[in-house]
C-alpha cells in the first residue's frame, strides 16, 4: 500500500514538472511558427491590387491612336483643295520676289511685296494646320508653277509687268473661286475657316491686281 502511494506520487510530481516547462517555453518567433508571417503582413499595409481597373482600359491607347488617325484623314475633295492651295501660295511668294527684283514700274514692285507678305503669312498658318492633320505639304514649286517662273525670269521691265500682272489677274479670280467653294462646302472645319478668314484678303489681292495691271505700259 505504502509502495502504491509512493509510485503515485512520483507520477504526480512528473506531471506538473512538465507542465511547468510547456508553460515557461518561450513561444516560437513569429517568422519561425509561420514563415509567410512577414509576408502577409507586408501585403496587409500595401495598397490592394486592382488586377482588373488599370489607369488605362485595355486598348484604350490603340482606340485613341485609330481615333486620331481617323480625324487626320481628309475628304479627297479637301485633300486636293489643302495642296493645290499651298502649291499656290508658294508660287505667289516666288513670283511677288520676281517682280520685286525685275518689275520696272513702282506699282508692281509693290505689288509684288503684298503678295510675299500676305502669302507667306497665310502659307504658314496653312502649314500649322496640316501639320496638326498629319499632312505633309510640298516644299517646292510644282512643274506648272515652276514653268511660269521660268517663263517670267526670262522678261525684264515693261514685258515683264505686262506678263506678271496678267498672270495675277487670273490666278486670283481662280483663287476667289476655290475659296469661295471651300468655304462654302468643305468637309474639314479648320479648311472652312481657313478659307473664310483668308478670301476678304483674296479679293482685295484680285481687286488690287486687276487696278495695277490697267497701270502697266500694254505697248
Amino acid at each position: 500500500m505504502r509502495t502504491h502511494l509512493l509510485i503515485a506520487t512520483m507520477i504526480a510530481a512528473a506531471g506538473a514538472m512538465t507542465m511547468t516547462a510547456q508553460s515557461t517555453r518561450p513561444d516560437p518567433k513569429p517568422d519561425q511558427a509561420n514563415p509567410n508571417a512577414t509576408q502577409d503582413r507586408q501585403m496587409d499595409h500595401s495598397a490592394p491590387m486592382q488586377p482588373n481597373s488599370p489607369t488605362t482600359p485595355p486598348g484604350s491607347s490603340r482606340s485613341a491612336r485609330d481615333a486620331q488617325s481617323g480625324a487626320n484623314r481628309l475628304g479627297s475633295a479637301d485633300n486636293s483643295w489643302v495642296m493645290k492651295v499651298a502649291a499656290g501660295g508658294m508660287a505667289e511668294v516666288e513670283l511677288g520676289k520676281l517682280a520685286q527684283s525685275q518689275g520696272s514700274s513702282d506699282a508692281v514692285k509693290q505689288f509684288g511685296k503684298r503678295m510675299v507678305d500676305d502669302h507667306s503669312k497665310a502659307n504658314d498658318e496653312l502649314s500649322q494646320i496640316a501639320s496638326r492633320k498629319g499632312i505633309t505639304l510640298p516644299t517646292s514649286l510644282d512643274a506648272k508653277h515652276q514653268a511660269t517662273r521660268d517663263r517670267l525670269a526670262k522678261l525684264s521691265g515693261a514685258a515683264f509687268d505686262r506678263a506678271y500682272m496678267d498672270d495675277m489677274v487670273k490666278d486670283h479670280q481662280e483663287d476667289v473661286a476655290e475659296f469661295k467653294k471651300e468655304a462654302a462646302n468643305g468637309q474639314d472645319a479648320d479648311l472652312k475657316a481657313f478659307a473664310s478668314k483668308t478670301l476678304p484678303t483674296l479679293e482685295e489681292h484680285l481687286k488690287l491686281a486687276q487696278e495695277t495691271d490697267a497701270k502697266v505700259d500694254k505697248k
